[in-house]
């Protein structure tokens, strides 16, 4: 028996509802579903690339999340919700967009979840909602030690309208738990791996590593885990996680160069040697936000918040997960090989660098 109570087992014919199936994680949470061949409905964004669902036996739904009513029909039926849909992005110049998504579109599920009696309802959240001035001495993030889920935020370090909406809206899930909503809640760190299209912060690293785009590195540290074992995470999650309880869905913890060291063994491309000082990159990125997103009103050529995240020790421990649901993650290289061998043979690589590339075994 699993800390939460009965397993449940998610199988054959099981209706799942699955929010934001098209984004990069969400259409990982798909193909996992799929394996286990459960029927998945996914809402799709109207006018949203549908590429990440190709050649899967899913069915489909255009349905905005704000839009009570088509949210409450999709999940009809359902034995299981999954709400990974969100605005995901460092600048907007409608800020009030991420809190009309991500917390009133979350509202939105959480009602449809209950209405429809659903068993079980996975809410994916993100680390960035978890504190990490804590374990260091300075109280700005930079502490040394792994991060849990017990460490919670100073306010004024949930930069950026995406962290503070998603940290709203943590605590919305949970209130519905304590009011007997059977929802659990995950944490992805910085999920890497195939289908990574936008592509996200995390694949842009190893990207702009690909196409020589990264002549210098900043000395900071990060937790990367490969997208599929984060979707493997959501289904432990919603067959083993405690109602009301959240867990980190980690991989491993390493400094930048470390990072790019594994990109160079398994890519065969030169890492970066020059360390660039943070306070240079923040510096630049205060400028470009204040000139582009402020003034001109376009998004900034870099964003401070993705400066900010990129200048934070974000280590994690994602110990909770591995002993109350059995989470397991394959090793830091084995998924920077499968995020960069993905964008290699999807046309994310110039040619010129492509002749470059050398494989490692």
């Amino acid at each position: 028996m699993s800390p939460g109570g009965p397993e449940r087992t998610i199988g054959p014919g099981d209706r799942v509802l699955v929010t934001g199936g098209t984004g990069f994680i969400g259409s990982a949470v798909v193909r996992a579903l799929v394996e286990r061949r459960a029927e998945v409905l996914a809402t799709v964004q109207p006018g949203a690339d549908r590429m990440n669902l190709a050649g899967l036996d899913v069915d489909t739904v255009e349905a905005d999340l704000r839009d009570g009513p088509a949210i409450a029909a999709a999940a009809r039926d359902c034995r299981y919700v999954f709400h990974v849909a969100a605005v995901y992005r460092f600048w907007s110049p409608r800020p009030d967009e991420f809190y009309d998504v991500n917390v009133g579109g979350t509202l939105n599920v959480l009602d449809a979840a209950a209405r429809a009696g659903v068993e079980r309802v996975v809410y994916t959240s993100t680390v960035g909602t978890i504190g990490l001035d804590h374990s260091g001495s300075n109280g700005h993030g930079a502490g040394r030690e792994p991060a849990s889920e017990g460490h919670w935020p100073r306010v004024e370090h949930l930069f950026g309208h995406y962290k503070r909406s998603k940290y709203v809206a943590e605590h919305e899930v949970l209130r519905a738990a304590a009011e007997g909503l059977p929802a659990v809640l995950v944490q992805p760190t910085l999920p890497i791996g195939p289908g990574d299209h936008g592509p996200t912060p995390t694949g842009r690293i190893v990207l702009d590593f690909l196409n020589g785009r990264m002549p210098a590195y900043v000395d900071t540290a990060m937790n990367a885990v490969d997208v599929d074992d984060v979707a493997a995470g959501h289904l432990l999650a919603a067959e083993r996680g405690r109602q009301g309880r959240s867990y980190v869905l980690g991989g491993e913890n390493l400094s930048f160069r470390e990072l790019l060291s594994l990109l160079a063994s398994v890519t065969g491309l030169p890492a970066p040697w020059l360390r660039v000082p943070a306070r240079v990159t923040l510096a630049a990125a205060h400028v470009s936000e204040i000139v582009e997103g402020r003034l001109v009103k376009r998004h900034p050529t870099v964003p401070l918040e993705a400066v900010r995240m990129a200048t934070t020790r974000m280590v994690y421990d994602d110990s909770r997960a591995r002993e109350e649901l059995g989470y397991r993650s394959r090793p830091a290289r084995q998924a920077l090989a499968r995020s960069a061998r993905w964008f290699a043979e999807n046309g994310y690589v110039d040619e010129r660098r492509l002749r470059k590339l050398r494989w490692a075994d």
